[in-house]
């Protein structure tokens, strides 16, 4: 197929454009190299496909409406991955206009060329951060969704709710994918696991706040592909279980569905940095402090839905998957 992929010069879309073009697949990457953090990491995430004979990238900026027509228009994609995002939960209290730019008017963009150019399936990214002020644990698609507690989450919930109304009255089939605390290999520096590992190796100390109690289901950047892909495969029909009566944020009526991806088993922060001191034979210098505002003591992904839907679940442990991440961080900073 000929796929859009957003975001190919982030963290998860490089991974994502890897695996489709080793499967044979054609892949359009539209990225704008934005400089929130170290652009020559963006560059080097695309150095390792960005001269494969099936892929094509666009240097343009999602909230860029003639450049996103023209990425549609040119290259007719039959199915659209939406990776592309202003991330971090914290930066939206001193940038709030960015992830507004790019979350939203980004994303409408995206929705119109679906719209107007016949895309078979679009795939989106979510955060589990729309759970918000959820406190029944482990988050289902079930749940509410009303209260998100940060601008960043809010910006993921509009694309939810905005799928979903171009998906009704345009038809246009749709996935959102609630992602899981990822991490791995080519990761963002500004995550949990690059900024621990980059001050224990400098022999600084790490921030732990919550006192390093809380839990998250923190999920490998693998097992993260290996949903979104399988879920690109899976275009949805309007849903027979539907019945029309009671508000379940998870059911309608038109192709669209909502599904966690993440670990089942949360692991708590302190076993999290203890697996990381182990894999760099170093100990952390730990500064504890109080939960910061907008985060939530504990994250748990209930998967139900994407075990039976999709026939997957996420499965590399952090032992696993924190070795990995690293060894490339080793070998990444030691050229």
């Amino acid at each position: 197929m000929k796929i859009l992929v957003t975001g190919t010069a982030g963290f998860i879309g490089s991974h994502v454009a890897i695996k489709l073009l080793e499967r044979g697949d054609q892949v359009v990457g539209l990225d704008n190299l934005s400089d929130y953090y170290d652009v020559n990491l963006k560059k080097a995430r695309l150095s390792r496909f960005m001269d494969h004979p099936n892929y094509t990238h666009i240097h343009a900026d999602l909230a860029d409406r003639p450049a996103v027509d023209s990425a549609f228009s040119t290259h007719a994609p039959q199915r659209v991955i939406n990776l592309a995002a202003q991330a971090g939960v914290r930066y939206a209290a001193e940038n709030p206009h960015v992830y507004v730019s790019s979350n939203v008017t980004g994303f409408l963009h995206i929705l119109e060329g679906c719209r107007h150019h016949g895309v078979e399936h679009l795939v989106f990214a979510s955060t589990s951060s729309v759970y918000g002020a959820n406190t029944k644990m482990p988050f289902s698609e079930h749940q509410s969704t009303e209260h998100p507690l940060t601008l960043y989450a809010a910006t993921k919930k509009a694309n939810e709710q905005m799928a979903h109304s171009y998906a009704h009255l345009y038809g246009i089939p749709s996935t959102g994918l609630r992602f899981f605390t990822v991490y791995g290999p080519w990761g963002r520096p500004d995550m949990a696991l690059f900024l621990f590992t980059k001050a224990i190796l400098a022999g600084e100390p790490i921030k732990v706040f919550n006192h390093g109690h809380h839990k998250r289901s923190f999920t490998y950047v693998d097992d993260i592909v290996e949903g979104v892909i399988r879920t690109l495969d899976q275009v949805p029909t309007a849903n027979p279980e539907w019945n029309g009566n009671a508000p379940d944020p998870a059911s309608s009526n038109i192709p669209y569905r909502i599904f966690n991806i993440g670990n089942e088993q949360p692991v708590q922060l302190l076993r999290y940095i203890e697996v990381l001191e182990q894999c760099l034979g170093r100990k952390a210098r730990m500064e504890m402090l109080p939960l910061q505002a907008g985060d939530v003591p504990d994250t748990e992904a209930d998967v139900s839905e994407l075990v039976v839907r999709v026939g997957y679940r996420p499965k590399v442990s952090v032992e696993e998957g924190v070795a990995n991440f690293v060894r490339w961080y080793l070998d990444y900073y030691a050229t």
